[in-house]
């Protein structure tokens, strides 16, 4: 239970989803966790549990689609914690700019807008980059772990999400580039492709359970994972002592999708 006792976290995306489940378990193994999430209410609700369960948290509202927010992110960490030695890379958006959404609406690459291409391109690739290179003159102060998300959407090209699938696959390749670049300073970097039962992907059941359906369907393990039972515990492990000869790789956190043909 004291797996990142004094350590300090920034876990982007963490009001609610994985990044919340996130948050949770690392301020339970006695990290000081930074939630930042574009709401503040989302902030302030997941401050309270962890605080309500003894841990320590800050909140910084934060919209990793600007880069002196996700600027400001780092700062207030350090500023506020004296340091920063694990770094958590889960927000995305999807929509416009001026529309955003909270899941994907399929739409044929052919008809795919710019804007949107844009905003999930800034929201996952570049709010990721930003956070990296915002991050890495304190990390390397410690020897820290940084954590991406990718996702299985990119990695088998799916249909009708192409902004997302080329944002995530860029996500993965900047990974195994910083994972190259940073080890000299004891850095560690990886990825997690999770097929989780996220808020996105309740979004897209209620509009479209037949490709919800399919995708479960995939999944030798036969169902989707629990944010906060099976993505979790799989940050934890790579944010820990016991991955410190791991890094440049992606983690699946997918049933298995992978062993289907």
């Amino acid at each position: 239970m004291e797996r990142l006792a004094g350590k300090t976290a920034v876990v982007t995306g963490s009001g609610r989803g994985i990044g919340r489940a996130i948050a949770l378990l690392f301020a339970k193994e006695e990290a000081n966790v930074v939630v930042a999430s574009v709401g503040k209410e989302e902030c302030a609700t997941t401050v309270a549990d962890i605080e309500d369960a003894g841990g320590r948290a800050a909140a910084k509202p934060t919209d990793v689609g600007v880069r002196a927010d996700v600027a400001d992110m780092i700062s207030f960490a350090v500023e506020t914690y004296g340091g920063l030695d694990i770094l958590v890379n889960n927000a995305q958006s999807w929509g416009t700019r001026q529309q955003p959404r909270g899941a994907p609406v399929p739409t044929p690459l052919e008809y795919f807008g710019e804007a949107e291409l844009d905003w999930t391109f800034d929201t996952g690739f570049r709010g990721t980059f930003w956070a990296m290179q915002a991050a890495f003159p304190h990390l390397r102060e410690r020897g820290g772990r940084v954590i991406n998300f990718g996702s299985w959407y990119g990695q088998f090209g799916n249909g009708g999400t192409v902004a997302y699938n080329i944002t995530k696959e860029a996500v993965r390749a900047l990974t195994r580039t910083a994972a190259r670049e940073w080890a000299p300073y004891g850095i560690t970097v990886n990825a997690i492709t999770p097929a989780a039962k996220t808020d996105a992907a309740a979004a897209i059941e209620q509009t479209n359970p037949e490709l919800i359906a399919q995708a479960v369907a995939a999944i030798p393990l036969g169902r989707l994972g629990d944010p906060d039972l099976d993505v979790a515990p799989a940050a934890l492990f790579l944010a820990s002592d016991d991955a410190r000869y791991i890094t440049g790789q992606t983690l699946g956190v997918d049933g298995g999708i992978f062993l289907y043909p």
